[in-house]
């Protein structure tokens, strides 16, 4: 969830992954085709067929500014836009116009439609969620203090929108294509109750936009009391309105599947207590468990798993010993070289060394090769996650998204990632956000 408010960020570049060159002192080498076909979308040696690099087209005339972009596996995708107008003498003056922008499949430019989100008065500022379950279709919920149950869906690329449950509802047997997952309580009749003492996995159909239990619930500890504070979840787990637990060991599942078609959910292993992952590779119909080599046994809040071409990472988000107070805590970085079934710790932050934070997911390359966006910086490693170096600046933000891993720079500029290695820059709504015209 996001919240358009009246402090401009600060935009920065994303520093490019660097591939390893030659030195003055090496002798000259021939060009890598391999590499050059890869680029190209062809098959290289030894390599998986790439995902081609498709083409997002920017729109930097839209009204207001982006605060959500979501896309689907085919190239199409929406945005939530937001146009604000501020009275700083009179505050409940203030008001937000919304509105939505929609890339078609194949599009070259991105429509405006009517957005359902309804015209926010005073200074509140903008809360939603919003999610791309496959070409034409959407998920929007309002997340005010007023409104907190509203949802609507759409299956013409926003021309038209109906309300929708704001409970989930009944089983399904396996996670459809397109479909987004999400943590909900069971225990309590009332989404907006503080106490919860048990939370299932649940299934955002595209279907119909309607959630639903997944019958087979990953092997995960999360049946103890917890304080669930659903109205101000954490930054960083994606699907809709994830619970914010604080040390509570509560299963978090990843919005949408990771490249290889794995779905993940994070939280404590029932017989240890340990921190630990689940993977389902069969749409969720079975899971497999396997427990993090976690330095503190201490429940932690989830874990951010990317996949990338020769390695799982999993950043385990959790409070820190000492040093300065932080908003998204990571405390380890593992890494797997078997799909998940085996870790090894390759990161552990201490009171002062950076990275000490994450926003969103840490992004895998070629080989060694990832980016990690934190609070202070964006930071890069070339050996697994041993060791980072700072190339950037921080607050940007990384997720997954059907079509790859999508960075938000901060203003209006997105740059989205099918690899890790190959990225296409694209810019929207780039005028100013405050202001009618």
């Amino acid at each position: 969830m996001h919240r358009c408010t009246r402090a401009a960020g600060v935009i920065g570049l994303l520093a490019a992954l660097l591939l390893p060159g030659c030195s003055a002192d090496e002798p000259s080498r021939p060009p890598d085709r391999g590499q050059e076909r890869e680029r190209a979308g062809e098959l290289a040696p030894g390599v998986e067929r790439a995902v081609p690099l498709l083409r997002i087209p920017s729109a930097t005339g839209l009204p207001g500014r982006a605060h959500q972009v979501r896309f689907a596996a085919d190239g199409s995708g929406f945005a939530l836009l937001a146009q604000c107008l501020e009275d700083e003498a009179t505050p409940d003056n203030s008001f937000c116009r919304q509105s939505v922008a929609v890339l078609d499949r194949g599009g070259s430019t991105w429509a405006l439609r009517r957005s359902p989100l309804p015209e926010v008065r005073g200074s509140a500022g903008i809360s939603a969620d919003l999610h791309v379950l496959g070409p034409a279709r959407a998920w929007i919920r309002e997340n005010s203090d007023e409104r907190p149950r509203s949802t609507w869906f759409t299956v013409d690329g926003g021309r038209s929108w109906r309300a929708g449950e704001w409970k989930a509802r009944g089983t399904v047997a396996a996670i459809p294509q397109g479909a987004v997952l999400s943590t909900e309580c069971v225990s309590s009749p009332d989404p907006e109750e503080q106490e919860c003492t048990q939370y299932r996995i649940a299934v955002l159909s595209p279907e119909d936009g309607r959630r639903r239990f997944l019958a087979e619930q990953p092997p995960l500890l999360g049946g103890s009391p917890a304080k669930a504070t659903t109205g101000q979840p954490s930054p960083t787990p994606p699907g809709p309105r994830q619970p914010w637990t604080g040390t509570t060991p509560v299963p978090v599942a990843a919005g949408v599947a990771e490249p290889d078609g794995s779905w993940w959910v994070s939280g404590s292993d029932p017989v240890s207590g340990a921190v630990a992952v689940a993977v389902s590779r069969d749409a969720g119909r079975h899971w497999s468990v396997s427990k993090l080599p976690s330095p503190t046994t201490k429940p932690g809040r989830h874990v951010a798993v990317s996949v990338g071409r020769d390695a799982v990472y999993a950043a385990e988000m959790g409070e820190l010993e000492g040093g300065e107070p932080v908003k998204n805590p990571m405390r380890a970085l593992h890494r797997s070289r078997d799909g998940g079934r085996t870790w090894e710790r390759m990161w552990t932050t201490g009171p002062k060394g950076e990275p000490r934070t994450l926003l969103g997911q840490v992004i895998p390359g070629r080989g060694g090769e990832l980016e990690l966006h934190g609070e202070k910086g964006t930071y890069a490693s070339k050996d697994g996650g041993r060791t980072f170096t700072r190339t950037g600046p921080g607050l940007l933000y990384a997720l997954r998204t059907p079509l790859g891993l999508l960075v938000d720079q901060g203003g209006c500029i997105h740059r989205i990632t099918p690899d890790g290695v190959r990225w296409t820059e694209f810019r929207l709504a780039c005028a100013s956000p405050q202001g009618m015209p």
